[in-house]
């Protein structure tokens, strides 16, 4: 775990030991479960970041989806809003490219509902929080956001320069590209593979419920229930 004793210690003077936790976990990969990345070690790391400082952990949401849709991530929208709703003291996440890879202004806005919530947010890689003692934003927290946005936007553009350009060599040597023929599943396949998360669905669970239920992640559960009208 990459979470120092100093950095736990002075968090743990800043929240009283009842204070409740969420974590959100994001990788970039999508499709079946064989071929996604999995978000074990986020979620690892940070259940024992809370545990050190004694917060309760009320909600884990884990999203497999790009970072080039900026915010507007389905799962992500779910989770800010249950630490509003339930009046959440901190969203942890691995680091602050989990939230967000696109503009600093996208990034800023996102912070900004945060705070204005008193939502404190916590980036582990970047040993980052948002809010001082006081429940307060850090005087250095627009400035350090600024600058974490902007070099990870440049690393996102960086990554998509290099991913296109070895697509092209890969083209011009005769690669073919795309999915193997048969690789996508069809309908009747997903309506089998998930029967118990669109069984709990039609009896009407909610999302989260049905995740914990038949343990999978909560956008597993979306993208059942948008597929199949549920």
């Amino acid at each position: 775990m990459k979470t120092g004793p100093k950095m736990n210690s002075t968090l743990s003077k800043i929240f009283p030991n009842t204070m409740k936790a969420v974590i959100y976990a994001r990788t970039s990969s999508s499709g079946s479960l064989e071929s996604r990345q999995d978000t074990n070690r986020q979620v690892r790391d940070l259940e024992a970041y809370c545990k050190y400082n004694n917060y309760e952990v009320a909600m884990v949401y884990e999203e497999h989806l790009t970072a080039r849709n900026g915010t507007n991530r389905p799962v992500l929208n779910e989770c800010v809003k249950y630490c509003k709703d339930n009046s959440i003291g901190v969203l942890a996440v691995s680091e602050l490219s989990r939230i967000n890879r696109g503009s600093v202004f996208d990034t800023m806005t996102f912070v900004k509902d945060l705070m204005d919530s008193h939502v404190n947010l916590y980036a582990q890689k970047e040993q980052f929080t948002l809010l001082d003692s006081d429940g307060k934003p850090s005087i250095f927290a627009p400035v350090l956001l600024s600058c974490l946005s902007l070099a990870n936007s440049l690393e996102l553009e960086s990554i998509i320069f290099r991913l296109n350009s070895g697509r092209e060599q890969a083209k011009a040597r005769g690669v073919k590209m795309g999915r193997k023929p048969g690789s996508a599943e069809n309908r009747e396949r997903k309506a089998e593979k998930h029967a118990d998360i669109i069984k709990y669905l039609k009896k009407g669970c909610s999302i989260r419920d049905t995740s914990k239920i038949c343990k999978v992640g909560v956008s597993t559960v979306q993208r059942m229930k948008k597929e199949f009208c549920l």
